[in-house]
């Protein structure tokens, strides 16, 4: 008998994502013999639904809500042996991941396509104990972005992050990194640097075009130098996916990397949005490490 599992978040979607619960339940029993359906309350609840569903060997595992959501999803079921099937209906502001696997930003037809999806086996990282789905971002850029308000966020979507990511290119802190990135040393002063499994950064597509969720690979990005003239004049290049090419960029795709600040100070990193662990870090990409169901055109 083949048994999934729901995890709703209520609030997520301008809290329409209860509402869209019950047509994602009503797809879901089409597709399995028993549908289960929980919603969260609070912080680590998804995590913890994911990982009993793992250890009671259920066949998929589903989630609807933004990244946070998504994320806190795959921590429950990445560290264990049996890893169900991973599907889920994006309900945030950026869904960056959704937009990587080619899933509709419409909840309605992104439920409608469940019923044609197919599996694939997706990238994820680890950030020292934890998993990512999406990015990692360090400096004055990454911290703006995870400061901007539910209002703005929901007034503006993505262009909300562009806004007060934008700004930060003002500031002047800059933080001197200590890299080593698949063996590869790098010693660089930089306001920002990234960390993605894909091409989707803050909701804006192709800003790494080489970069998918299939790929084995982490992409890195830093920004060289400390003139705002510099890091301004980036940004079209930044966003038409021009990053590998620009001198003042440093750019590599890797499996395994070590990060910290060359005067031994601890930096809060932005994970997927949220606040994560300070560095010093390690960084790896786990290939092919879940079973995602994405469209079939994907």
């Amino acid at each position: 008998m083949t048994h999934a599992l729901l995890i709703v978040n209520p609030t997520s979607g301008d809290k329409k994502a209860k509402d869209y619960a019950k047509d994602m339940e009503a797809t879901l029993t089409e597709m399995y013999d028993q549908v289960t359906v929980k919603h969260t309350e609070k912080a680590g609840d998804a995590t913890r639904f994911a990982k009993q569903a793992t250890q009671d060997r259920l066949t998929a595992v589903f989630a609807m809500g933004g990244d946070g959501t998504i994320n806190e999803t795959v921590n429950g079921l990445a560290e264990q042996e049996y890893r169900p099937v991973f599907g889920f209906i994006p309900m945030g502001t950026v869904n960056n991941l959704g937009r990587s696997l080619g899933i509709s930003m419409d909840p309605q037809e992104a439920i409608a396509n469940l019923k044609d999806s197919v599996e694939k086996k997706m990238d994820i990282g680890k950030i020292n104990d934890r998993y990512f789905i999406d990015i990692v971002g360090i400096g004055e850029v990454p911290r703006a972005v995870q400061q901007v308000d539910i209002e703005e966020k929901t007034k503006l979507g993505p262009l909300a992050y562009f806004i007060e990511g934008a700004k930060a290119l003002g500031e002047k802190k800059m933080y001197d990194f200590n890299i080593e990135i698949d063996g590869e040393s790098i010693q660089e002063v930089s306001m920002v640097v990234v960390m993605s499994l894909s091409n989707s950064i803050g909701g804006f597509e192709n800003v790494l075009p080489e970069a998918s969720a299939y790929d084995g690979r982490l992409h890195f990005m830093l920004l060289k130098g400390d003139k705002i003239i510099d890091k301004v004049s980036l940004v079209p290049k930044i966003f038409s996916g021009q990053v590998a090419e620009d001198e003042r960029i440093i750019y590599r795709a890797f499996e395994k990397a070590h990060l910290a600040l060359t005067d031994g100070t601890e930096l809060k990193t932005n994970v997927d949005g949220d606040e994560g662990p300070a560095l010093p870090i390690d960084v790896s990409v786990l290939e092919h490490h879940l079973t995602v169901l994405v469209p079939k055109s994907q």
